[in-house]
């Protein structure tokens, strides 16, 4: 599968889910948001909303500072 990631093109053997590429990438444990094809994609639909081949979405990390 591929997929386009906050504008670089990266391959996955298999991925279904949001949940499953936030894993993937090793960020489940930060404060993130996710726009999946233009749409924000809330963290309580993280487990049910499918990836396709071809989709494109953008991550932000949350940083704290003071």
């Amino acid at each position: 599968m591929q997929l386009r990631i906050n504008g670089e093109v990266k391959e996955f053997a298999r991925l279904a889910t949001v949940a499953e590429l936030v894993q993937a990438l090793e960020i489940g444990d930060k404060r993130i948001a996710v726009e999946l094809n233009g749409e924000i994609v809330p963290r309580s639909q993280h487990a049910v909303m499918a990836l396709a081949d071809g989709d494109e979405l953008e991550i932000v990390v949350a940083v704290g500072g003071g």
